[in-house]
């Protein structure tokens, strides 16, 4: 049996063949289940090479694609193009993001497939827009030049070895578990009554069987999108830019009032970007530049805590002392990023942004017994009387046996984008025009931000939170880190780094830590509804914190990877919160703590 189908017979030995009654698109009413939560990571361990990603299916695509002999990157290709088919909530091809790539002997280069502003936008072309779940808000898509840019300047095997697998799973496939029984019974529940015209593809598309939604094994099929990643495979990123794809684009577009041309197609490109770098606790730094903010604001965030000498604590994971640091810490990370953080082809940024003697500066200024408010550092940023950055991302860590490591991010904005699927391609568009800000001047204590650095503009790539980081010691690599969760992802990849790197805990206890977020405004920590933070939440109040804990909220998704320097080994730890999958080659069995 070829590589490119054992995940397909793998799926299909499982699959439950259900006879099928299509109900009306526009009669879906399916009911919103709460999300499953795990009561563990799923960890795996091998010293031949470990994918880690949101869904097994995929991580099981990354590590046959690992065995067949392909590098790190080839089997990121393959997860990516997987995670479109498996976990078509945020994973995709309509959509962008950022590869961050160790090679073993050469050094961390980013692949930054953000995607771009049409050319019809202006600055104030959505002032007053005010739905965001419409074709209107999608830009010019990035992910297949960036896998093919990828598989370019680091790839080994064909190009069309790396998309087949995914191919056999749209065409044949695959069976729905929990976790996207859940996602896609919240999506077509949230449009049942709506029928907007642009939303009945969509609708189509993943129409479930039975009126009451998705069940967990059920199996799901998505000839359209086999025939897209057929294209692909046999004719590269120029059947999606300039090809068949394209022409089926851009004619949804014009139909539905979308704005995304031909030119804007045939004029996108992917490119090679130097990272974020600095030193933590002796260990080396790499993490995404800008249009992501990610790298940069991380790398402050981590400096200043450094900074303000942050200890373990023997009993707990977080301390008081520690919740009040790190969310001051979080406050003035994204407060600078607010303040000047945009696509560098487009503006000016601070060299001073990325020396860590500036975070140091920052840090001097917190008061260890007391919240400073928001309003306090604004400084010279107007405050009115937010954007929206969505949840719904999706990250991937790989690592093969020679220590080539793989953190990549990427993303559709919200979850299923603008659900929107153009006629006859399968593929759910972005709408990542969101993560621009959209009232030029209007910044509010809520937490809109309309600083010029991020405003619109033709061509120009909206900034992004996306934080895929790579951590590296005496020139191997040590940590591949990364979540979904909008701007929370930068404090979910600060909060796990701060636990591995600063309080020295292993990877499984940094990803099952509970997570708490502060972004500056709204000026308030939110917290998971988690236990272990109600020792503190009162203390914290008398400190000044204004504190929000959502029930039954939980941040991000961490896919990550550890590498034990003595002996090789790799520790995959996928994120309970989420489910998700990690596969090693070769794997073997792994310490797994309640």
């Amino acid at each position: 049996m070829s590589f490119s189908s054992t995940i397909v017979h793998r799926c299909l030995s499982l699959a439950v063949i259900i006879a099928i009654v299509l109900p009306s698109p526009s009669s879906i009413a399916a009911p919103v289940l709460k999300r499953p939560n795990r009561p563990r990571p799923d960890v795996a361990e091998s010293a031949n090479g470990m994918v880690v990603s949101q869904t097994p299916l995929a991580s099981e695509v990354g590590r046959d694609i690992l065995e067949a002999g392909g590098n790190a990157v080839d089997a990121s290709i393959a997860v990516a193009f997987a995670l479109a088919v498996t976990w078509p909530e945020a994973g995709n091809i309509a959509g962008g993001g950022f590869m961050m790539v160790a090679p073993v002997d050469s050094d961390v280069v980013c692949i930054e497939y953000r995607e771009t502003a049409p050319v019809a936008v202006n600055a104030d072309s959505f002032v007053g827009w005010a739905n965001r779940k419409h074709p209107r808000m999608a830009g010019v898509p990035g992910t297949v030049r960036g896998m093919q840019l990828a598989h370019i300047k680091f790839g080994s095997l064909p190009w069309k070895d790396l998309v087949s697998p995914s191919v056999k799973l749209a065409r044949n496939g695959f069976v729905v578990d929990e976790q996207l029984a859940y996602s896609l019974n919240a999506a077509l529940h949230k449009q049942a009554g709506k029928n907007s015209p642009f939303q009945t593809e969509f609708r189509r598309v993943f129409q479930p069987s039975d009126p009451d939604g998705w069940k967990a094994g059920e199996k799901l099929t998505q000839p359209d999108l086999a025939e897209t990643l057929e294209q692909i495979a046999t004719s590269g990123a120029d059947a999606f830019y300039e090809g068949p794809i394209a022409e089926k684009l851009v004619a949804s577009m014009k139909k539905h009032d979308g704005l995304i041309t031909a030119a804007d197609l045939e004029d996108y490109n992917a490119t090679l970007r130097k990272p974020v770098r600095g030193n933590i606790a002796g260990y080396d730094f790499f993490g995404a530049p800008l249009p992501s903010s990610g790298g940069t604001t991380v790398l402050m965030q981590l400096t200043m805590l450094e900074a303000l000498g942050l200890k373990r604590a023997d009993e707990e994971l977080w301390t008081t002392e520690h919740l009040h640091l790190i969310s001051e810490a979080m406050k003035r990370g994204f407060r600078e990023r607010a303040k000047w953080l945009g696509d560098t082809d487009y503006v000016a940024i601070p060299v001073r942004l990325q020396q860590q003697k500036f975070a140091r500066s920052l840090a001097s200024r917190i008061n260890p017994e007391r919240a400073t408010p928001s309003e306090d550092i604004a400084g010279d940023i107007p405050l009115t009387a937010g954007p929206y950055e969505s949840m719904e991302t999706t990250h991937f860590s790989v690592i093969d046996a020679d220590g080539m490591g793989v953190s990549n991010t990427y993303t559709l904005e919200a979850r299923y984008g603008c659900e929107f699927i153009p006629e006859g391609t399968g593929m759910v568009l972005n709408n990542e025009m969101g993560d621009f800000n959209w009232h030029p001047g209007y910044t509010n204590l809520s937490g809109a931000i309309g600083t010029p650095p991020n405003l619109m503009a033709p061509g120009k790539r909206m900034l992004s939170s996306q934080s895929p980081t790579i951590i590296k010691k005496d020139g191997e690599v040590r940590f591949l880190v990364g979540s979904p969760g909008g701007r929370t992802i930068i404090n979910t990849v600060t909060g796990i780094l701060t636990q591995v790197l600063l309080f020295d805990r292993s990877l499984e206890d940094a990803v099952n830590a509970p997570r708490f977020h502060h972004q500056w405004l709204p000026d308030q920590i939110k917290l998971e509804d988690r236990d272990e933070f109600s020792p503190h939440i009162d203390k914290l109040k008398a400190m000044g914190h204004e504190i929000n804990q959502p029930e039954g909220w939980t941040q991000g998704s961490a896919q990550c990877i550890a590498v034990d320097p003595a002996t090789g080994v790799a520790t995959g730890v996928s994120d309970r919160r989420r489910g998700g999958g990690a596969r090693g080659v070769k794997q073997i069995p792994a310490t797994i703590t309640p």
